[in-house]
């Protein structure tokens, strides 16, 4: 089936594409390239002058040619710089392939799974944004699965994996279940020692109470759980966080030398010191929120 085009309405030339929450429209003036609906969800590709080609599911932000890499190198580089190992990497949700580009360019990852559940977020992100995946799409150490990134993490086997990464959007629709205790439990089962687990944690401002609720529910399932703060400005609110969680301690704050001098000279955004000011930024209110959980009995 051809690609279908969107209505003659959807966005004339000069239109705004916005997604609205809560009250407040986040936009860019652009036109609808494509517009698709998955058995999961509607995709819609758009290109702004400012942004470049983007990436909305249901209406949301989810990437753009010119902001992604305010959204992957912070997801990926704490963890994979951190973690033990690093020779397997699962890679949950992540469609647009920014995620396993970012992994791949550690030289130390030999075996890349990545579990998306709709495949047309695939097709369409690798004819219309070819520059997220890069070469990450025929790389030998990548293996992509379209299916249910919540059962895989379920029936992989017990310490399978150096580093898990979820790369999922908000807490609905198919993502829904990328945010409870169940599945969070089977992230950690699948981690070897040394391992890291991390996932985007939503916006403190936009989505506060999810946010908050995330980082205090990674730190009873793993027992040590931080989150990092950086922007996203096509994003809700432009304020952004991801969490990274370990079962043997905050080894995710201290990037290792030789990794992080493998991979910061090709980054945008992501460095050592930006790492260490990122993790230091958390906002007031957040640390009292987080101390009041740790002291309730």
């Amino acid at each position: 089936m051809g690609p279908q085009q969107p209505p003659a309405d959807a966005c004339p030339p000069g239109a705004w594409v916005d997604e609205e929450l809560g009250g407040v429209r986040y936009g860019l003036a652009a036109t609808v390239v494509e517009e698709r609906t998955s058995p999961y969800q509607r995709i819609t590709i758009i290109d702004s002058q400012t942004y470049g080609k983007g990436l909305l599911l249901d209406g949301c932000w989810m990437t753009a040619e010119r902001q992604e890499r305010h959204y992957h190198e912070p997801l990926v580089h704490p963890a994979l710089c951190a973690a033990a190992a690093i020779e397997r990497v699962l890679v949950i949700g992540g469609g647009d392939g920014g995620t396993a580009r970012e992994c791949l360019r550690h030289p130390g990852v030999a075996h890349l799974d990545m579990v998306e559940i709709d495949g047309l977020v695939v097709e369409l992100s690798r004819r219309h944004l070819p520059s997220l995946g890069g070469d990450a799409w025929s790389d030998p150490r990548f293996h992509l699965t379209v299916g249910d990134g919540i059962a895989w993490a379920a029936n992989a086997p017990a310490a399978s994996y150096d580093v898990v990464l979820v790369d999922g959007s908000d807490p609905a629709g198919p993502a829904e279940g990328l945010f409870n205790r169940t599945f969070f439990q089977h992230c950690r089962r699948l981690l070897r020692p040394g391992g890291v687990f991390a996932t985007q944690s939503e916006s403190p401002e936009a989505f506060r109470q999810v946010h908050i609720d995330t980082v205090r529910l990674l730190r009873e399932v793993f027992g040590h759980a931080d989150p990092m703060y950086g922007w996203v400005p096509m994003y809700p609110s432009g304020w952004w966080s991801w969490t990274f969680a370990s079962p043997e301690g905050p080894r995710y704050r201290e990037p290792l030398p030789e990794r992080a001098a493998a991979v910061a000279p090709g980054c945008s955004i992501w460095s050592p010191r930006w790492q260490r000011g990122a993790f230091e930024a958390v906002p007031a209110f957040v640390e009292r929120a987080l101390a009041d959980a740790t002291s309730q009995p």
